[in-house]
């Protein structure tokens, strides 16, 4: 049966960096206020992500650097936990590698502490590491391996890379196949669907949607939506309430870390707009921002979240919003 995920090509503009705890949301905020807009720490042109990847040959490399959180979940995922040596701060999944020495926040990268480690392989992303600190590994002659995957098929290819250069690549091919096979069923059962109007806000104060250069909206478009910002250029565009009631959403998502309370009160200030559509059908859902800030296995569980939400009428037996447990 052929994949009906296909590579897209490269974004336009790159998504924020992606950390557990998301301090992020407060720079886009930040950033826009001031008519800035993030870009990505290493230029778009392929050639310079090939020039510092082609010094790193396939080894079993045993003490190794994650500079992201999506790179420590592929690691583990791959079986390679017992050979992180160090991660960043934000790296909270799975829960083992929370006892992993800190190199830093996903930003700032301390390169000392770095050394200390001795490392033998660091592995970084093009998407918000700092340029600088990675290309001073380079030049301490420290191999660096830098990813960039910007939609679902080039999440599977960054897979199999770590998988060919770590020496993993039988179980890093069974990994995605799982992972390929997870993402068809639910693309292909959401295809001959209604395709509802979608709000995805990942930021209230301001109010922070998602543009066409983003995960989020790619997921959206696999998942059977309609991306209301869809259109937008910017990756992460201001709208006004004004704006939200003029497209009239059928299904509201918000993105958050928060649990209990703290998260429905992201609820309850769209409860009072009843003539918005997603609010009186109440189809206003909370979605782990894990699920789809990170770029590694666990995106595939926001593309099932996503249809669920979505498409209620699948009775889809993949994860709520929120599993039971730690996520």
């Amino acid at each position: 049966m052929k994949t009906l995920l296909k590579d897209e090509g490269p974004s336009k503009n790159t998504r924020p960096p992606q950390s557990a705890r998301h301090p992020y949301r407060l720079l886009i905020a930040a950033l826009l206020f001031f008519g800035g807009m993030l870009s990505p720490s290493f230029p778009q042109a392929q050639e310079g992500l090939d020039r510092i990847n082609a010094r790193v040959k396939p080894a079993p490399y045993r003490r190794i650097i994650s500079l992201a959180p999506s790179i420590t979940e592929i690691l583990y995922a791959l079986s390679l936990g017992e050979r992180v040596a160090g991660v960043t701060r934000h790296c909270d999944y799975p829960p083992a590698a929370i006892a992993k020495p800190k190199i830093g926040t996903y930003i700032d990268i301390s390169v000392e502490t770095i050394l200390s480690l001795k490392p033998d392989l660091v592995i970084a992303t093009a998407d918000g590491n700092d340029k600088r600190s990675v290309e001073r590994l380079v030049q301490l002659g420290i191999p660096v391996l830098v990813i960039h995957p910007r939609n679902l098929p080039e999440v599977f290819e960054t897979i199999l890379q770590i998988g060919r250069v770590t020496r993993t690549e039988a179980q890093a091919q069974i990994l995605v196949r799982s992972l390929r096979a997870r993402a068809d069923r639910i693309i292909r059962a959401c295809a001959p669907l209604p395709r509802p109007r979608v709000f995805l806000q990942i930021n209230d104060q301001p109010l922070i949607t998602v543009g066409q250069p983003t995960f989020h909206h790619h997921l959206i478009t696999l998942a059977g939506g309609v991306n209301i910002s869809g259109p937008e250029t910017i990756a992460y565009p201001k709208y006004s309430l004004e704006q939200v009631l003029r497209v009239r959403p059928e299904v509201i998502l918000i993105t958050t870390m928060e649990r209990g309370a703290n998260a429905e009160r992201k609820k309850d200030f769209w409860k009072s707009w009843d003539r918005i559509p997603a609010v009186a059908a109440g189809r206003i859902y909370l979605l782990n921002s894990d699920f789809l800030d990170r770029s590694g296995p666990r995106l595939v569980d926001g593309l099932e979240a996503l249809a669920w939400a979505l498409h209620p009428e699948l009775k889809n037996p993949s994860p709520p919003p929120f599993p039971k447990g730690r996520i």
